[in-house]
Formats: C-alpha cells, sequence, structure tokens
C-alpha cells in the first residue's frame, strides 16, 4: 500500500497545494491572459479608430458678471417684481442663459439654422438613420419650421452655463467643430443677454407708464367725485364749523345742566314745605302752621309776631293802670287783636306761598330737563355729522395721497425712459480655441484601457468561479472521490481518425511519456489486486475513452501479452482505425458462433497487442450481445491465454452498455475530459458503476492543454517540463 500511495503522489505530482485569495486569482488571470489580452486589444482598437477618426470639437468661453442690485434709477421696484438680495435671482438668470427663447434668438441673429453644423439637411445621415430609412423608407422632408427647431435643439445641446463658485461670474461655453465660431457664438448669447434684458426693462418701463398714466386720470376723477361729495355733505348738514358747533353745543349743556341741578334742589325744598304742610290737614289753624320751623322763620312771620308781641305787651302794661273800658284799654286791646289778625293772615300767606313755591319748582325743573334733552340731541346729532364729515374728509385725502403718489411715479418713470442701466456686462470675451477638448485621446484610451482590462478579469474571474468541471488531481479527489492515474496531454493532427495511437508512432513525445505514467500508476496500484480484465470507460461521447484504451493498450502491451477489445458497437472507432472490413468477424461474430478465435483476433503491427473487434453490426441489438453470457465466458476463456484484457466501452450516459461490461471487468479506467466535462455529469456516471459493483481503478485526465497547465495551479507546470524530451509536432488527441 506504501508503493501504491507513493505512485498515486507521483501521478499527481503539480497537484495545488495551499495558496492565498491572491495567488489564486492571480493563477486565474493567468489562466485567461490570451483572452484578457485579446478583448482588451480589442477594445483598446476601437477606441482609438473611433476617438481618431472623430472629429474634433472645440469649447469657447465668455464670462459674463451678472450685478446683485442695479442702479436705482426707478423707485418702483415691484413693477418689475425683481429682487436682486434673494439666491433665486442668480438662478433665474442662469436659467434665462439656457432658455429656447434666448437661443432661438441667437440662432436667427447668427444665421446658425442655414449653417451646415446646425441644418439638418445639409447632414449626411448617421448610419442608425441610414438602417432605419432602408427598412422604413425616406422619412418626408424637413419644413422650414421643424428644421429650425432641430438647429435650436442641437444648439442647446452644445450651450453650457457654469456658475463660477462664491462670486457673481458666470461662464458661457459652446462647443462646435468650428473653434472661430463658437466663440462667435458665446459673444453673441452674452450681447443678446444683455440686449434682451434691456429690452424687457424697456418693456416694462413702457407698460408701466401706460398703467401710470390710465391709473392716474382714474385717480384723478376718484379724487374729485369725493371732493364734490364732501362739498355737498356740508351744504345739506348746513356745517359751516364742526369744531365750534360742538363746543357752543357743549357750553350750552353744561350751562342748562347746572341751572336743572339748581332747580331741582329748589324744588326738593320747597317739596320739603309743601309736604310739611300738606300733612298738617286740608285747613290747619295759624297755630299748627306755626309749628312749621320754615313759616315761624319766616320774616315777615317774624315780624308779625313782633308786632304782636308789642301789642300784648302794651295791653299788659295799660292793664295796670286802667280798667277795661278805658279808652286807652280798649285801643290797646283793638291794637293787640289788630296784630293777630296780622299775624294768622301771614301765616296762612307764608302757607300758601310755600305750595306755589314748590309747584312753581317743580315746573321749573321741567322745563330745564327738556331744555337739556333738546341741548344732548342736538349735540348728538352734530356728532352723526362729524362722523358723515370725517368718512368724506378722509376719502378725500386717502385719494388725494394716492393720486399724488401716483403723480410722483408717473413723472419718476416718465423722465427715466431713456435711462435704463445694464444688469450684466462681459469680463472676459471668448478667445478662438486652439486645442480641441473632445476627443479626449489619450483619457479615452486609458479608460478603455482599464474598463476593459477590469471587465475581461471579472468575466474571467467569474467564469472561474462558476467552473464546474474536473481540471486537476484536486478536483478529481474532491470532486469525483477517485484516484487519479494521470494525465494526457491535449495533441492535434492532420489525421481524420477519431482514436490516436500516440504511444506508438512516437515514443519520445509527451503524450508517450504521460501514457507511461498512467501504466505505471495503474499497474503499481492494483499490485496487490487480481486486475486482468480492464473496462475503459466515459461518462459522455467525444472524451477519448478508445485512445486511452488503445494506447494503455500498446503501454501495456510492451510489458505483457494484452488483448484489446473493442465493446463499442454503435461507434467501432478501432475497426476503422485497424482497417479492418465493417463485415470482418469480431466480437459479434464470437458471440454468435459464426466465427472462431483466430478468426475474430487480430494482432497490431510490431506490437504485443491483440485486438477483438465488434465485428458486423448490422441487424444485432448490442445490448444483447454485452448482456449474453456467452461474452462472460468468453472473456474469462480469453483470460486464460492473454494477461491483460482491455475493453472499450461506450459512455456510461450514452447506453446502458458499459454498466453491463463493468461487471466482467476487475477494475474500471474511468475518462474524463480535462476542463470539459461536468463535475455532475462525471460523477453521476462514476456512482452508477459503483451502484453495480465495478471497482474504480482511477480517473485518467484526457486532453490537458499543456499551455495552460501551468496556471492551474502551483506547481503544475513542471508536470510536463520533466519528460526531457522535445515537443512533439504533429499529433491528434
Amino acid at each position: 500500500m506504501t508503493m501504491q500511495k507513493d505512485i498515486s503522489l507521483f501521478a499527481q505530482s503539480y497537484k495545488q497545494e495551499e495558496e492565498s485569495d491572491l495567488q489564486r486569482y492571480w493563477r486565474m488571470i493567468k489562466l485567461h491572459k490570451w483572452g484578457i489580452v485579446g478583448f482588451v486589444t480589442l477594445v483598446v482598437g476601437l477606441t482609438a479608430f473611433y476617438v481618431y477618426s472623430k472629429q474634433p470639437i472645440y469649447r469657447a468661453s465668455t464670462t459674463v458678471l451678472i450685478e446683485n442690485q442695479e442702479a436705482k434709477v426707478l423707485s418702483i421696484e415691484e413693477v418689475y417684481g425683481l429682487n436682486a438680495k434673494d439666491q433665486e435671482y442668480y438662478l433665474t438668470q442662469f436659467e434665462i442663459l439656457k432658455s429656447r427663447d434666448l437661443a432661438e434668438r441667437v440662432v436667427r441673429s447668427l444665421e446658425l439654422n442655414t449653417h451646415p453644423l446646425f441644418d439638418p439637411r445639409q447632414q449626411a445621415p448617421s448610419f442608425i438613420q441610414s438602417t432605419m430609412e432602408k427598412v422604413s423608407g425616406p422619412p418626408q422632408p424637413l419644413t422650414d419650421k421643424l428644421a429650425f427647431e432641430k438647429s435650436v435643439d442641437q444648439f442647446i445641446e452644445n450651450l453650457s452655463i457654469v456658475p463660477v463658485r462664491n462670486t457673481q461670474l458666470v461662464r458661457i461655453n459652446f462647443d462646435s467643430a468650428d473653434p472661430k465660431l463658437a466663440a462667435t457664438v458665446t459673444d453673441t448669447i452674452a450681447a443678446q443677454y444683455i440686449k434682451h434684458h434691456m429690452e424687457e426693462r424697456e418693456g416694462a418701463t413702457l407698460r408701466a407708464t401706460d398703467w401710470l398714466s390710465e391709473r392716474l386720470e382714474d385717480l384723478r376723477i376718484t379724487l374729485q367725485q369725493s371732493e364734490q361729495g364732501l362739498q355737498n355733505y356740508r351744504e345739506e348738514a348746513e356745517l359751516v364749523d364742526v369744531s365750534g358747533v360742538q363746543t357752543l353745543g357743549a357750553d350750552e349743556i353744561a350751562e342748562i345742566t347746572q341751572r336743572f341741578v339748581d332747580a331741582r334742589e329748589r324744588r326738593s325744598s320747597a317739596q320739603t314745605l309743601y309736604n310739611q304742610v300738606k300733612e298738617l290737614g286740608a285747613d290747619p289753624t295759624p297755630a299748627q302752621l306755626m309749628s312749621i320751623p320754615s313759616i315761624l322763620s319766616h320774616d315777615l312771620v317774624r315780624n308779625f309776631k313782633r308786632d304782636k308781641a308789642v301789642a300784648d305787651a302794651r295791653v299788659t302794661e295799660l292793664s295796670k293802670r286802667y280798667g277795661p273800658k278805658h279808652p286807652r284799654m280798649i285801643a290797646a286791646r283793638a291794637e293787640a287783636e289788630a296784630a293777630d289778625i296780622q299775624l294768622y293772615q301771614q301765616i296762612l300767606s307764608v302757607a300758601d306761598g310755600i305750595q306755589s313755591d314748590y309747584f312753581a319748582a317743580l315746573k321749573t325743573e321741567r322745563a330745564l330737563q327738556g331744555q337739556l334733552a333738546s341741548a344732548k340731541e342736538t349735540l348728538q346729532d352734530v356728532n352723526r355729522k362729524e362722523i358723515k364729515l370725517r368718512e368724506l374728509e378722509r376719502e378725500v385725502e386717502t385719494n388725494r395721497k394716492l393720486f399724488n403718489m401716483f403723480l410722483t411715479r408717473a413723472k419718476e418713470t416718465e423722465e427715466a425712459q431713456g435711462l435704463q442701466s445694464q444688469h450684466a456686462r462681459v469680463v472676459d470675451s471668448a478667445v478662438e480655441p486652439q486645442k480641441p477638448i473632445a476627443p479626449k485621446k489619450s483619457v479615452s484610451l486609458v479608460i478603455a484601457l482599464f474598463l476593459s482590462t477590469v471587465f475581461s478579469v471579472g468575466i474571467a474571474l467569474l467564469k472561474e468561479s462558476m467552473r464546474n468541471t474536473v481540471r486537476t488531481g484536486d478536483d478529481v479527489e474532491s470532486k469525483l472521490g477517485c484516484t487519479l492515474l494521470g494525465f494526457l496531454p491535449n495533441v492535434k493532427s492532420n489525421r481524420k481518425q477519431t482514436t490516436y495511437r500516440g504511444f506508438e508512432e512516437d515514443e519520445h513525445s509527451h503524450f508517450a511519456e504521460a501514457m507511461r505514467s498512467v501504466r505505471t500508476a495503474f499497474v503499481l496500484s492494483s499490485m496487490d489486486d487480481k486486475n486482468k480484465v480492464v473496462l475503459v470507460t466515459s461518462s459522455v461521447p467525444n472524451e477519448g475513452k478508445s485512445t486511452v484504451a488503445l494506447n494503455m493498450a500498446e503501454a501495456l502491451g510492451r510489458m505483457e501479452n494484452v488483448l484489446l477489445i473493442d465493446a463499442d458497437m454503435r461507434r467501432p472507432s478501432l475497426t476503422s482505425l485497424l482497417g479492418v472490413e465493417v463485415e470482418s468477424p469480431g466480437l459479434s461474430s464470437l458471440i454468435s458462433g459464426n466465427a472462431g478465435l483466430k478468426e475474430s483476433i487480430r494482432k497490431l503491427k510490431n506490437s504485443n497487442v491483440s485486438v477483438l473487434t465488434t465485428g458486423s453490426v448490422k441487424g444485432i441489438n448490442p445490448l444483447e450481445i454485452v448482456s449474453s453470457k456467452r461474452l462472460a465466458k468468453l472473456v474469462e476463456q480469453l483470460g486464460q491465454h492473454y494477461d491483460r484484457i482491455i475493453i472499450d466501452s461506450p459512455p456510461i450516459h450514452a447506453v446502458s452498455d458499459g454498466l453491463v461490461l463493468s461487471t466482467y471487468a476487475d477494475s474500471v479506467v474511468f475518462v474524463v475530459k480535462s476542463d470539459d466535462t461536468s463535475t455532475v455529469v462525471a460523477s453521476r456516471a462514476i456512482k452508477n458503476l459503483k451502484s453495480v459493483g465495478a471497482r474504480i481503478a482511477g480517473v485518467v485526465l484526457n486532453k490537458v492543454d499543456i499551455q495552460q497547465a501551468a496556471n492551474y495551479g502551483e506547481g503544475a507546470e513542471h508536470y510536463f517540463a520533466d519528460y526531457g524530451y522535445t515537443p512533439m509536432s504533429n499529433t491528434r488527441s
């Protein structure tokens, strides 16, 4: 078993070791280096052809300064609606520079719609347009209007407005194949932009003047009507001086109010006395009336009371000296009685006066109250008239101010019509460019080189990451779970035969040395086991199993007596290679009993290998032939005469013949086409073989690309370099 392990390691001498991700990626790139180089060369070549055949484009620039505040010749900024302090003002100006209206003005000014670079009717159709014309027929001829629109569209495409950051400057760029035209266009755009703005300002001023004139006339009429209305109201209300009327009315109300207060007080006092007298009854006596302090304190009452007292005192004094009938006594008593009568009469008179005073005071109070109400009503009427008057006066004043303001604005606008300031000026005029800006040949080539390299490398890495084929010894072990017997290089030949006899044709070729390595690995790996009958098969056709079977037989024939059986009755490639007639005796003849061994088995020239071809395959069922018991007995019988029997079998997935034949063999050599056969397909074929009890001796990787072998893995380049022979020049896989 130690020798078997050593031989397996020998056969897999270029097996991959542990490698870093960077090494693995580099190996993948080297594996596809010629494809990458070819793709990059193609892309760079096409890019070079394109950029060097493309018409050069020149760019001219004109720098314009846009003022953030215009000279305030007019004081009616609202007429124009521009606020230069806002950031939106500059953005608006940039959009105006890019506007279609300005572009049309420039195109008309320079007559670019008739220039060959802009007139679509003078331009040759593109490749796509020519193709469309062939398919759908020639297009309808362009009208002048449509041609002009297309010229403007192309003009706008070549125009770019670039503000200078943190400044009030803006660059007007124009690209054209004609450098002189490019410079002319940018200067014209700047001039038309300034002119357009001046025209708009002038038009706005004229419109403002017209509007102000119309509005001023309306205001004049309104002012006259309001003044006339004020005067009419004054006449109707008979108002001369409202302020004087208000003052007079206020003084009158104050005076009447004071008199009314005094009258009310007098009435209150008189009412009190009147109530006191009224409480004494309907016909009070003088004595009762004397109980009222106000009557008692009356001046006349006090005078008569004093006279009565004097008379009473005289009567008293005379009564002391004279008798009742004395004349003087009688005269004194008469005088006293007269004083009493006068006193009583005066008391009654005062009582009657109290009632009269009360009613007089009440009447006076009510009269003054009526006068006060009348004065207040008069003053309120004056106030109401004043409100209406003030309203009319305010209307007149407002109309007068509005009229004066519009009159002032109209005069200012009229005076400023011929004095308009520019909001922008050209800082740097355009200079005819000397160097084109496009195409940028060097940059384009570098970008094409970079992008094509990245793209092709990416595709290569993607392809490698998605690879699901068997390429290396590691793949055989990890993906197929089998031992690697060796590799056979992919060679070329002018021969038409599909089967290649490289081992006999050139013993010093890489192919022959590789076949010897396979033979050595196969023989030494089965020294401890009986391995007389060997089946050579593959998973699908065209993997080179017949080539491996023939050359393996010839390699073993140098040491042993070998019989090669062509059991692929569906595609008998060995029969045609050896030049044997199809109807000649062979395997089918032996099974059917129509021929013997001597007639059917042929010996190869200069070789120790005998061949049993398929024989005639007409009218037979290949599966019935390989499934017959006679074939099993035949193989057993032939094993007594030969040291090794190699059977060339049909592919496993193509037909079931290979699975049946594997039951007659001691081991199976499985052939896999390098970097072509899917891992899934090969694994399924091996699984099917093992399911019927077949022993897999190992896998032969066929048609290995020697030139790419060094890139399959670390150390792989040493495998085919160790033979020491000159590479063959005319071989075939």
